[in-house]
């Protein structure tokens, strides 16, 4: 059985969904479709539930109209048949009374994640009603009743595999299996999500939790591309990559990819595919255990980043003073991406700033601190990259008119990553283009 997930921007349209419903059925194999909400309503959602908790009603009222009035003419389009439009009618009503009824509710979070919630159950729902009209046998398993986290956020996949293996094991005689990305059930039970991207980490999860043959990720770009195609003229898509590479990306910055979603899969050996729903005929990328030859395969940045320097002549020939240091940010629950030393001061890069005041108030009595806002990660990664003297050297030359604020080499032998000014971003992915790959 394979897993199929398809992007927002991949059902944002009427004619985006009728493309969907000829990719899953252009073979017989078993599968699992995983839909993201439509492009811009999970947006709209978060509008919604920002306006409530600032008390504005007025203002969420008329962004729920809006998006219902959306809805409504999209089904227009997606549906043709009578029977059809009044299934859809019924769905978009039930939604968005629940939408119009929280006007009346005390808002909480938990209730801000039921809001996010609707724009998964709409699209599945909707989706399942054109398939029927298409006259295509498929059934909708709700990832409500199988997607779960625990207490620290994380998925339970065994409990995961044996909810989903149940439902599926009811529908022995059915090939398509539509299901919500994105959304799941925490530990008291209640309406959460995976975070934003989180419908790669759905397939992904539910890809590991049924042993998957493949797990296929369809957007609306053929591909990984070896370089940001926003911002550099010249890209080209990489035909594959191994787990390892693909994880050092999707973390620093690659959008194509949620950084989560590669370790499932990884950790089942579960090829994952990622292609293109307006390309369907591209070749894409793939992503295996092994790679595929050495050097260079793609450049990946990450913006927001935040660099936090802590100077302190204790620090000089001290043990325990980095422990002290990574305790109080794991007491925050906020990761560390880069990290360099010195005898006296350390240098560390966070992209959460939840809890920013804290942490810099229990890193004052270690020293002076200094931060440095809207810096970029760069990170330059492909099998071995570290360990080859001559990618170092394009590296530097590409860069000599770059300043550059953190260097880390040797974490990884796959990813040479560099801190800079936010501003220089682009020009910096430019010039790489043209010194590692000769493109300009």
């Amino acid at each position: 059985m394979k897993v199929l997930k398809f992007g927002g921007t991949s059902v944002g349209k009427p004619e985006r969904m009728h493309a969907v419903a000829k990719l899953i059925t252009a073979d017989n194999d078993p599968k699992i479709v995983v839909l993201s909400a439509l492009s811009g309503t999970t947006n709209a959602l978060v509008e919604i539930g920002q306006s409530l908790a600032e008390g504005n009603k007025a203002q969420a009222k008329q962004q729920i109209d809006k998006l219902e009035k959306h809805y409504r003419t999209f089904c227009n389009e997606l549906l043709k048949q009578e029977g059809p439009r009044a299934k859809a009618k019924e769905i978009v009503d039930e939604h968005f009374e629940f939408l119009t009824i929280i006007l009346k509710i005390s808002f909480n979070e938990a209730l801000n994640k039921d809001i996010l919630a609707q724009g998964e159950l709409l699209s599945t729902k909707l989706f399942n009603v054109y398939l029927e009209e298409a006259g295509v046998q498929a059934v909708l398993v709700p990832a409500l009743d199988f997607m779960s986290i625990d207490e620290f956020e994380e998925p339970e996949i065994p409990k995961i595999k044996i909810r989903l293996g149940n439902l599926i094991d009811k529908q022995k005689d059915q090939r398509i299996f539509i299901t919500q990305g994105y959304i799941c059930r925490n530990a008291k039970g209640e309406v959460d999500n995976l975070k934003r991207g989180g419908s790669d980490y759905s397939a992904s999860l539910i890809g590991a939790a049924i042993q998957a043959s493949e797990v296929q990720i369809w957007t609306d770009i053929d591909g990984m591309h070896n370089n940001d195609p926003r911002v550099v003229k010249k890209t080209f898509p990489i035909e594959q990559l191994s787990f390892d590479e693909a994880a050092e990306l999707a973390y620093f910055g690659a959008k194509i990819l949620h950084p989560a979603s590669i370790w499932p899969a990884q950790h089942f050996n579960i090829p994952v595919k990622l292609l293109n729903t307006m390309q369907p005929e591209a070749k894409g990328t793939i992503i295996t255990e092994m790679p595929n030859g050495d050097g260079v395969k793609a450049i990946a940045a990450k913006d927001g980043i935040i660099a936090i320097k802590i100077k302190s002549s204790r620090m000089l020939l001290a043990y325990g003073f980095l422990r002290k240091l990574f305790e109080i940010f794991e007491k925050y629950r906020t990761p560390i991406d880069m990290i360099t030393t010195s005898e006296v001061a350390v240098s560390i890069t966070i992209d959460n700033t939840q809890h920013i005041d804290q942490i810099l108030k229990e890193l004052q009595p270690f020293g002076t601190v200094e931060l440095d806002h809207h810096q970029t990660i760069v990170s330059i990664v492909g099998n071995e990259v570290a360990a080859t003297p001559s990618i170092l050297k394009k590296l530097f030359e590409a860069l000599n008119e770059i300043p550059l604020r953190m260097i880390s080499y040797g974490g990884s032998r796959h990813n040479i990553s560099i801190l800079v000014g936010g501003q220089y971003k682009e020009k910096t992915l430019q010039l790489l283009n043209k010194g590692l790959f000769n493109l300009e």
